[in-house]
């Protein structure tokens, strides 16, 4: 029987153990969209999963979503990540950078520009900006003769990952953003060869994984969906067939992993299993939802044919999680007042478990 803790082979990576550490924004980035040294502190201590899979990274400028957050567009940015990535390889980990183009979900008080987004429909609710939440603003609707080059910036900032050390990219094509705000119904109301009927609603994301693999290789390209989310007001219809037909188009390049969430129901979520020939990292609960995945829901999706386990507020309070996992001692509750105030409390400050005699 497949357990969380046997290796498994992912592309190029011998892993040690089947738990991976979903992408969690953090807002510890320095000016400039810089990594820092407590960065490197955060990951390294987190190295005993299998996978670490990094917080959003923004491709380019306009790709920014939130303040604080870290970039993947200039030698600066690529600099500062390589004490990261040798952090994490040091402590015998491997990470991937996670690729967040933001669209619509941004603000010209976090990027001095204006959101731009497959129409002009503007996201639900406040986004985050340095003064505070702010309404989401209406984006400027693409050009057909831009929308290229946005789906190019992930694998510029892939080409970037590699060289700052990343073991690979994964490509954020959930929770709203932009590749998801082109998958969408009600996000996405072009009129071209970029919206409407299924195939063409899905050609961004399949245009921007097949640049990325062409720029650093499919083994070091993966990327995460959310099938039917309502993340930030996007709306999906026809979710069984959209996401069938991604990832029967994804299937042509071999990838290292689809990343799924469970925001769909679980028939739908095992008809996308069987669907994908590949490796499948899932993540068994709705990110900030109620619940956290623990060792019962992880080992019912690795029955269910997932080959990985995604866990993330988990890690957040329990830098030792794979060995907590192993051995059923207590995970300890995260702070979310901490998730995103910056400074090293809430993030450096959890330690391992204390055994006591």
């Amino acid at each position: 029987m497949t357990t969380l803790f046997d290796r498994y082979r992912l592309g190029g990576l011998d892993l040690p153990n089947r738990v991976v550490m979903a992408p969690m924004t953090r807002v510890r980035a320095a000016a400039g969209g810089l990594a820092t040294p407590s960065m490197a502190a955060y990951y390294a201590q987190r190295a005993t999963a299998g996978l670490i899979v990094s917080e959003g990274v923004q491709p380019s400028p306009i790709g920014q979503s939130n303040p604080g957050t870290p970039g993947l567009h200039t030698d600066e940015q690529v600099a500062a990540w390589r004490p990261v990535t040798d952090a994490v390889h040091a402590n015998g980990g491997r990470i991937f950078a996670q690729l967040m183009h933001g669209g619509r979900v941004s603000h010209p008080d976090t990027t001095g520009l204006q959101p731009v987004g497959p129409s002009a429909v503007a996201a639900v609710g406040d986004v985050f900006t340095p003064n505070g939440p702010r309404p989401a603003p209406l984006p400027r609707a693409l050009e057909t003769s831009e929308v290229p080059e946005h789906a190019r910036s992930y694998a510029d900032a892939a080409r970037r990952a590699v060289d700052a050390g990343f073991d690979g990219v994964e490509l954020h094509g959930a929770n709203g953003y932009l590749i998801s705000q082109f998958l969408s119904s009600n996000a996405n109301l072009r009129t071209d060869s970029y919206g409407g009927p299924i195939a063409n609603r899905i050609r961004f994301a399949v245009e921007a994984v097949a640049a990325t693999v062409d720029a650093v290789g499919a083994a070091r390209t993966g990327i995460r969906l959310s099938p039917g989310a309502t993340f930030w007001g996007v709306e999906d219809t026809e979710v069984p067939e959209l996401y069938a037909a991604l990832l029967a188009e994804l299937a042509r390049f071999d990838l290292a992993y689809v990343h799924l969430e469970a925001t769909a129901d679980e028939d739908v979520l095992i008809g996308l299993r069987r669907a994908w020939p590949g490796i499948l990292i899932m993540n068994p609960v709705v990110p900030m939802g109620p619940k956290q995945t623990d060792r019962s829901t992880a080992d019912h999706w690795l029955d269910l044919g997932a080959e990985l386990i995604s866990f993330g507020r988990a890690f957040v309070a329990n830098p030792d999680l794979v060995e907590r996992l192993r051995t059923g001692v207590p995970i300890a509750p995260v702070d979310p007042g901490t998730y995103y105030q910056g400074g090293d409390a809430g993030y450096l400050t959890y330690p391992a478990y204390q055994y006591t005699a």
